[in-house]
């Protein structure tokens, strides 16, 4: 324990045994032993006693959309950094669409990484892209250390990355599955999306009546039946509607290698609530009823769903109009989640390490760092949210981090109040105070 640079002491730490009062001795950037609370400070440590606030691992967002370079109008690994850090998040992975060019080869992803360098104040990965005409660049692209690969089974929004069918779902798995890769995927069916009404204009309901819930369901039963062709791994990105969840289940019970996503709005917000012309919003798939929400939260508990993540997809604001149809979809949540997720999740019951398991533990193995992230554990690098789960907050866009002040949040009174966020042992963000860009770029290999 010589080596001890900093413990932080509190009441509630939550390590993967479960919460307790503990110091948390810190080394070199990692944990060097979680030890009982009234442990004596090693000499030349420094102590942080955060009291009755809890320590909790860093979340990990494995689903937001940076759209740097290209779109940086949009967003930028700055701004959107600096809102995952602000909001206890520690470590995000990018995704390959919105930026121009997309990471769909190894010269985009380097392109990708050039510009993400010295502007990340958290860890940052990426995901590839899975295109039509991309397949031999898979490979390439896993070697070179992206996280897994992005598709679609619908269209996407943006022209340069588009759609796969079932023929080149197909052929993309196949050569995935071959190197042990991870496919992730939107899974909306095209022709259902084509046969629903399109009426536009600033009714929501006309909206959710587009994307209809059996367009999720039709493109979840075809992406398990192709990974159990070729006993791939997939994973469900984003899931809204509660109809797919015996599909899920029955598919995950028969050994399919399946998991599944869902994100913040959808366990929050209800169509219900959504104001007409209110195209903040506007995601897809679309948020749905309280009675669907009711159904997600019960496959979160039973493990049916794994995971929740954001899928922070920004846009400028002239591009969130009041036109349903043509409003960019894409709802920005990264210094909300943990807060949003929070206030829901203790209403219904669920507690903090409930939390940490959906949106840290379980992020953080999907992408294959469960070694070094998402857990206070011994080994594991030292990345922390400190929260104050029961003080309250009242959203107001212009506070927030992220580079457009649009979000479905305005104005909600939300629990938990994230008091700093540290990463490998250095406190990067404290009472709205930001260190200098201290985040690293994260690869598969290790």
């Amino acid at each position: 324990m010589s080596d001890v640079e900093l413990v932080l002491r509190s009441t509630r730490v939550i390590t993967p045994e479960g919460t307790r009062a503990a110091s948390v001795a810190v080394a070199g950037g990692r944990i060097e032993a979680v030890l009982p609370y009234d442990s004596a400070v090693p000499a030349g440590a420094r102590l942080e006693d955060l009291g009755d606030d809890v320590l909790l691992p860093g979340l990990v967002d494995t689903h937001v959309h940076v759209n740097d370079p290209g779109r940086t109008e949009w967003e930028g690994f700055w701004t959107a950094t600096r809102a995952a850090a602000a909001g206890g998040i520690t470590t995000l992975v990018d995704m390959p669409l919105n930026s121009l060019p997309p990471t769909t080869t190894v010269d985009h992803l380097r392109t990708k990484q050039e510009v993400a360098a010295g502007k990340a104040h958290i860890d940052v990965g990426f995901w590839g892209g899975a295109l039509p005409d991309n397949t031999k660049e898979l490979r390439p692209l896993h070697e070179a250390g992206v996280f897994g690969f992005k598709a679609f089974l619908s269209p996407s929004g943006v022209d340069e990355f588009p759609h796969l069918d079932q023929d080149r779902l197909a052929r993309s798995l196949a050569e995935i599955s071959s190197f042990g890769g991870l496919l992730i995927v939107h899974a909306e069916d095209p022709h259902h999306l084509d046969a629903a009404p399109h009426q536009g204009g600033p009714k929501y309901a006309d909206f959710l009546a587009s994307r209809p819930r059996d367009a999720e369901d039709t493109a979840i039963a075809q992406l398990i039946a192709q990974a159990k062709r070729f006993d791939a791994r997939v994973h469900i990105l984003h899931l809204s509607s509660s109809d797919a969840l015996p599909l899920i289940a029955e598919a995950k019970a028969a050994g399919v290698r399946l998991t599944v996503e869902t994100c913040p709005h959808y366990l929050t917000l209800t169509a219900e609530e959504v104001p007409d012309g209110a195209s903040e919003f506007k995601c897809c798939p679309p948020i749905r009823e309280a009675a669907n929400q009711d159904l997600l939260w019960q496959a979160l508990a039973d493990g049916t769903v794994d995971c929740v993540v954001t899928d922070h997809s920004p846009s400028t604001a002239d591009l969130k109009t009041d036109d349903f149809a043509t409003a960019w979809g894409g709802i920005s949540g990264l210094q909300l989640s943990l807060a949003a997720v929070w206030t829901e999740a203790r209403r219904r019951g669920h507690g903090l390490e409930d939390v940490v398991r959906w949106m840290s533990s379980r992020t953080a193995a999907l992408v294959g760092l469960d070694a070094r992230k998402g857990a206070i554990a011994p080994g594991h690098d030292a990345d922390f949210a400190v929260l104050a789960p029961d003080e309250t907050f009242t959203v107001d866009p212009a506070a927030l981090q992220h580079r457009n002040p649009v979000t479905a949040y305005a104005g909600k009174t939300l629990h938990g109040v994230v008091r700093s966020t540290w990463l490998r042992g250095e406190r990067i963000v404290a009472d709205g105070e930001f260190s200098e860009p201290k985040g690293r770029l994260l690869t598969r290999n290790p």
